[in-house]
């Protein structure tokens, strides 16, 4: 046989058994990635408050940072750190003085309502409420066991003041430590930066490089975009509740404003909870009030939204509703929070990658590509010209 052939057939071999280690090693290496992402799944698992309130008090600071670095030319850091806390906190303190204010005229008015319910009458026997419930064919004794299960529970709750009590505590701690956390990484975070930029070996410092600044650049973009969109959807639920006369318009748009965090589905929420509380007025309020909202979502949908936040992120809305999804089946609502947001970073990460390994491994994709042009020219070689005779060999 000669020496060519020899060479052909062994390169032949060589190739072949190149692309079954291949096929052989690219499901063990998949399975392997996949039995470390469930371990460190499950490690977070354990730890998750501590990494929550972590990442909060990063995206806190991550918002934060440009006022800061706008302030620092003209004063120390420290001191513009200090300034920019105390407008937050004047400006959360104004917040909840509005929330809570409002709340208290409108459960006023909710128990004014619910009194002229249970009180009778004069000279009758029957509350309003009990008259409007047998006009519906509910006897008393149904009426009266009703309002025994309702007794019941009402102590029930009474019982139950303590654990909440301590939950509310929880939660004031949890927002000092994510305001200590997001100080402290106002200060040292650009040192830090900085030392893995300068300290990583040389290899590898491009890698760092762009992975903090992918961070920087999505992380916050997204939440500052966030917080605007937010904002603004906010201010139109509740000046378009109050134009409609709907009850409770300053706690709809704060709940639409807390709901916009939630992507594709917080507006659609908070617009069902403002169609079922407006058909109190009756059913043109309530019309109008979905109409509006349709409005509001595509405003918010397809012009603001893709400007403010997809141009940080970059997501389809068909991978950030999977996001969605699993992260409230992983983590609960604050998964469903951060989903979008860590599927941005994962797919920029996924992106680079895959450059990177294009670039460093340029013979599989012609391989790839001489194999195709292989068959393609094998395949017409087999078949007969147009004139009916063979290709001559």
């Amino acid at each position: 046989m000669p020496l060519e052939s020899l060479q052909e057939k062994s390169w032949r071999e060589e190739r072949q058994n190149s692309k079954w280690k291949r096929r052989r090693d690219i499901p063990i290496a998949i399975l392997a990635w996949i039995a470390v992402v469930a371990i460190i799944l499950w490690a977070a698992g354990h730890v998750i408050r501590s990494l929550l309130l972590l990442a909060i008090a990063s995206l806190l600071a991550f918002a934060l940072a440009p006022a800061v670095k706008l302030l620092q030319r003209v004063m120390p850091r420290f001191l513009a750190i200090l300034i920019v806390y105390l407008v937050v906190l004047i400006v959360f303190g104004f917040f909840i003085y509005l929330i809570i204010d409002t709340s208290i005229i409108q459960v006023g008015l909710l128990a004014k309502e619910v009194r002229y319910l249970l009180t009778p009458a004069n000279n009758a026997q029957l509350t309003p409420l009990e008259s409007l419930l047998r006009t519906f064919g509910i006897s008393q004794e149904q009426i009266a066991s009703a309002r025994q299960q309702i007794v019941a529970q009402l102590g029930g709750f009474a019982g139950s003041v303590l654990p909440l009590f301590t939950r509310f505590l929880d939660f004031l701690l949890d927002i000092v430590i994510v305001a200590v956390v997001s100080i402290y990484l106002l200060i040292d975070g650009s040192r830090v930066t900085n030392w893995l930029r300068n300290n990583m070996p040389v290899q590898q410092r491009g890698r760092v490089h762009f992975l903090l600044e992918t961070l920087e650049r999505i992380v916050g973009g997204y939440i500052r975009g966030q917080l605007l969109l937010s904002t603004m959807v906010g201010l139109l639920v509740g000046i378009g509740m109050a134009l409609f006369h709907v009850p409770y318009a300053v706690l709809l748009g704060v709940l639409a404003f807390i709901l916009e965090f939630v992507p594709v589905l917080g507006t659609i929420v908070s617009g069902a909870i403002c169609v079922l509380i407006a058909l109190t007025q009756g059913w043109l309020i309530a019309l109008g009030v979905l109409i509006y909202f349709v409005g509001v979502h595509v405003l918010e949908g397809d012009v603001i939204g893709p400007r403010i936040v997809g141009k940080a992120v970059g997501l389809h809305p068909v991978i950030s509703l999977a996001a969605l999804i699993a992260g409230a089946e992983l983590f609960g609502i604050l998964g469903a929070l951060f989903a979008s947001l860590v599927a941005g970073i994962l797919q920029a990460l996924i992106v680079s990658i895959w450059k990177e390994w294009r670039a460093t491994h340029p013979e599989q994709f012609e391989e790839n590509k001489d194999t195709v042009g292989g068959k393609l020219e094998e395949n017409a070689a087999d078949r007969p010209q147009e004139t009916g005779k063979p290709i001559s060999s």
